[in-house]
């Protein structure tokens, strides 16, 4: 059963206004705040201001004290009169207008980089702040991660230079770089900025100011999201005493509905975890029982859906979140009725907000069916039970331990590890890797990048417990810039083989042969040679060479840009990361003309000229080269910035499951759709008589299908007005939009 976490936290991330309140100059004791150890300028490269420095360094300057919130007074006076004024009113106002005509993943980025340049002509810093925090929201929005830690930097370099610390501003700053941050699974430098900005709310927030409670309910995410389930709790309760201290009616206020949501998910998980030291034999000190946590859970998921009915607040898209979670509560007690009751009134909220197209209504559609399987099961336990012959075959007791794992084949769901590599590898570095660092070398803490990325399952997310028997254990990787490699890098390395080999359970890692020497997948890097090392190049090609891009394929570049970055305050190897992210679009639309290709000669064309003449290896061998271009197209369709890379062909369909499941994904029906056509290829490419041409008929009909599908798609991406099915022919279209006349970009 899918776990709603996601789905369930119901508070907005947003929940500070991008445009904050009056600009307080305090520069001198801003810039001291930054040179503690974890500040925005040692995370994100930022520094104080210098008299070499443009003019935003004087301490007069009036976008210093500027009231931020009144951005065109500061346009205005900072202007000097040969650019137009920015007006923040008409610049939200667009922004709306594009969020309610559903085109923000269309519209959004060309208006806001406008934005962004006109509010510098304008010489309007307040008004530039207010777009870079928008900036942020929309970045996160589509996850587009990478992209957004430059954005978190200038908003932060900017804010630094107009001395907005103790302002309304600040803080509002601050909470969305760090919910950026978090959303890029970047939790330290996440952290440290909600903490940055907690200090600096003691002073712009009263103590019952409904925005520290949201600050509250962020920072409880990501210590949930890092397994620090007593914290977030704690978070959260912070989060409650505030709400109630408001003046807010507890009976009706869907904020402190959201916040008991919230509250029953970090028990609901800390159940898990009593359950497993139960099992384990662990007992830990002033522990909860697993029995108790999962009644709190409960009465805290009652409480909420109590406010909602109270408030008259059931038509709300939060009301579903409720609903799903007091669900996933009753169904862990064993009382799937209940459960399926409420995932059917969720499935109706769900409808209503959002329609029945989306991630939301298909997650809660499974949950529903799997609450519904448990209760025919528990059903049959039960009669079996009252059967005097049939005694001792079933247990009529619901498996709570396991209940979450229902619909999933038992040899599957027992490969699922207990923590993944990429979370063992970042509890390694937060562990050992980290005080190393600051204690052996402070001066370098705001230079050297951490994490995992590279070769491996692990660094897909896709490791299980077979993965455990090579190349597994505690580790993680050191980026140094050639300067500082030169200064350190062998040094490094000899400490980071000196820290301990076994973590957690796990270790001494054991690497085969292409794992060592020159191979070797974790330890300290230059940055360079990392990457040269996995693509021939120590940086991305230039996009006047895109013959050079054409030799790297996709798998390469998966591997160059999969995993995760803890750290990396010097922003050097993520900018060098995120440069092969982005790939050229003449090289991107170059590359769907030759899927296209390869698509309608694989699949239209030999696929069933092979079959009818009963070659089985030839049209196996189609279906596998259909499958592969089909299953790299919907990664080029969907653009490499945001949906990576399709991998090589081991974790090929991993990938597309996981890409097919986010929401807004296009072409996201394909998957199910290819997998239907191998699992018929045996029978239609060996089997014999009626049986053979069904499956062969059946194949030749989802074929076709896919490739109207990618017809539709073209059209929508405006790549192409002809409704021709055959797609080499649509191959012209596509390719009269790439706008370089280099020879290896046009196959005509």
């Amino acid at each position: 059963m899918t776990n709603l976490n996601d789905l369930a936290h119901t508070h907005d991330d947003d929940d500070m206004p991008g445009d904050g309140a009056d600009s307080t100059p305090a520069p001198d004791a801003l810039m001291a705040a930054l040179k503690a150890a974890n500040n925005p300028a040692a995370l994100f490269g930022a520094r104080p201001c210098t008299a070499a420095d443009d003019e935003d360094c004087e301490a007069s300057d009036d976008a210093g004290t500027a009231d931020s919130q009144d951005s065109n007074d500061a346009g205005n006076h900072a202007s000097d009169g040969h650019h137009p004024r920015f007006d923040v009113d008409t610049f939200l106002a667009g922004l709306d207008a594009i969020h309610d005509k559903h085109r923000a993943g269309q519209d959004a980025e060309a208006y806001l980089q406008q934005a962004m340049t006109d509010a510098e002509n304008a010489g309007d810093k307040a008004g530039l702040l207010t777009v870079l925090n928008e900036t942020m929201g929309f970045y996160r929005s589509q996850g587009r991660h990478e992209d957004n830690q430059w954005i978190v930097q200038r908003a932060l370099e900017l804010g630094i230079r107009m001395g907005i610390a103790g302002s309304e501003a600040w803080t509002t700053t601050l909470v969305n770089a760090a919910t950026a941050m978090r959303a890029a699974r970047q939790y330290d430098q996440a952290e440290d900025l909600y903490r940055q900005a907690l200090d600096n709310a003691k002073t712009t927030y009263g103590p019952r100011d409904r925005r520290l409670a949201a600050l509250h309910n962020n920072l409880s995410m990501l210590y949930s999201e890092t397994n620090r389930l007593g914290e977030a709790r704690d978070q959260l309760v912070q989060a409650m005493g505030i709400l109630e201290d408001s003046g807010a009616d507890r009976h009706t206020d869907p904020d402190i509905a959201s916040t008991y949501v919230n509250l029953a998910l970090v028990e609901l998980e800390l159940w898990h975890e009593a359950c497993k030291n139960e099992a384990a034999g662990r007992n830990e000190a002033n522990a909860q029982s697993p029995a108790v946590l999962l009644d709190q859970a409960d009465d805290d998921a009652q409480h909420a859906l109590t406010i909602y009915d109270e408030g008259d607040l059931t038509h709300s898209a939060h009301y579903a979140s409720a609903l799903a979670a007091a669900a996933q509560v009753r169904f862990m007690h064993g009382a799937f009725a209940d459960a399926a009751a409420l995932y059917g009134k969720a499935l109706d909220v769900i409808a209503e907000c959002y329609g029945t197209d989306t991630e939301y209504y298909r997650t809660t559609s499974e949950n529903l069916q799997a609450a519904k399987d448990a209760l025919a099961e528990q059903s049959t336990s039960a009669a079996h039970a009252a059967d005097p012959a049939t005694q001792g075959q079933h247990d009529a007791r619901p498996n709570h331990r396991h209940a979450g794992k229902r619909n999933i084949p038992s040899d599957s769901a027992d490969l699922k590890p207990d923590i993944t590599g990429l979370q063992l590898a970042r509890r390694t570095w937060t562990e050992f890797g980290k005080p190393l660092i600051a204690e052996r070398y402070p001066e370098y803490q705001g230079r050297i990048a951490a994490g995992l990325v590279g070769h491996g399952s692990e660094c897909y997310g896709f490791d299980d417990l077979l993965s455990h028997d090579h190349d597994f254990g505690p580790g993680f990787c050191m980026w140094l810039t050639d300067e500082d490699y030169e200064d350190i890098g062998e040094r490094l390395q000899a400490d980071y083989d000196a820290l301990p080999e076994r973590f957690l359970g796990f270790g001494p890692r054991q690497s085969t042969p292409r794992a060592q020497g020159a191979g070797r997948r974790v330890g300290v890097f230059r940055i360079g040679d990392f990457f040269e090392s996995l693509t021939g190049y120590r940086q991305a090609p230039s996009a006047n060479h895109p013959h050079e891009w054409l030799m790297l394929d996709e798998a390469t570049l998966a591997t160059a840009t999969n995993g995760q970055v803890f750290a990396d305050p010097l922003g050097a190897f993520s900018k060098t990361r995120q440069g092969f992210k982005l790939m050229p679009d003449d090289v991107r639309l170059s590359l769907i003309s030759r899927r296209l290709g390869m698509i309608s000669q694989a699949g239209q064309y030999n696929l069933p000229r092979m079959l009818r003449r009963g070659d089985g290896g030839a049209a196996w061998l189609s279906i596998s080269e259909f499958a592969d271009a089909v299953s790299s197209l919907v990664f080029l369709i969907n653009t490499p910035v945001s949906a990576g890379y399709a991998p090589y062909y081991k974790w090929r369909f991993a990938a597309l499951r996981r890409l097919s499941a986010r929401m807004g994904t296009r072409l996201a029906g394909v998957c199910e759709q290819l997998e239907q056509v191998l699992r018929l290829s045996s029978d239609a490419c060996y089997g014999e008589g009626a049986s053979s041409r069904e499956a062969a008929d059946e194949i030749s009909t989802v074929v076709n299908a896919i490739c109207s599908d990618i017809v539709a798609e073209l059209q929508r991406e405006g790549l192409t007005h002809s409704n021709e099915r055959f797609l080499e022919w649509q191959r012209p279209h596509v390719e009269a939009h790439i706008v370089s006349d280099a020879a290896c970009l046009h196959s005509i």
